[in-house]
């Protein structure tokens, strides 16, 4: 027990055989420069942004704001912005309590019309994966895909190579289905 006490008793010469504070400089240099990089720089980057969203709105652009009411900018004066909500439902918020600008303005019937084609098509090649008609229930989709992902599992086919492919294909495929399906 004496020995631990002369162990950790200062040198007889006075010199100090641990560096002192400048051995711990450089390991709270670097912790700074971590913490830096990882939470500080990032999160400075994404206000910059915020900041510059909500200086640019202007009247016309869809938003999403903190607490997800989704509308039109119809007035902005100073920090109040007029929402539109719904055909004659407008609110004031303070523009600080937009979240996303979801588009510059909204879509035409056109835009509309070619993403519910590719939606058909999605669907249709999403139907042949699973090797079913488009107008299946929930139900039998999810049967289908019981079924389906059963035979092709990577767990069942441990010689096919391209079993976890396949199974990634259908189980993207039902999730897709299941999503879209009306």
């Amino acid at each position: 027990m004496l020995d631990l006490a002369f162990a950790m008793a200062p040198s007889p010469d006075g010199a100090d055989g641990g560096g002192g504070l400048l051995s711990l400089l450089p390991p709270m240099i670097m912790m700074f420069a971590i913490f830096y990089f990882i939470l500080i720089r990032p999160q400075q980057k994404k206000q910059k942004e915020t900041r510059r969203m909500l200086d640019d709105l202007k009247e016309g652009d869809t938003v999403v704001t903190l607490s997800g009411i989704h509308g039109t900018i119809k007035k902005i004066k100073d920090e109040i912005v007029m929402l539109q909500i719904a055909d004659n439902c407008r609110i004031k918020i303070n523009r600080s309590s937009i979240a996303i600008m979801k588009t510059e303005g909204t879509d035409t019937s056109r835009e509309r019309k070619l993403d519910q084609k590719n939606e058909d098509e999605e669907i249709k090649k999403f139907c042949k994966v699973l090797g079913v008609n488009e107008n299946i229930s929930k139900n039998q989709l999810k049967k289908a895909y019981k079924k389906i992902a059963s035979e092709v599992h990577p767990d069942k086919n441990l010689q096919n190579k391209k079993a976890e492919e396949e199974f990634k294909k259908v189980e993207e495929a039902y999730k897709f289905l299941l999503k879209n399906i009306k």
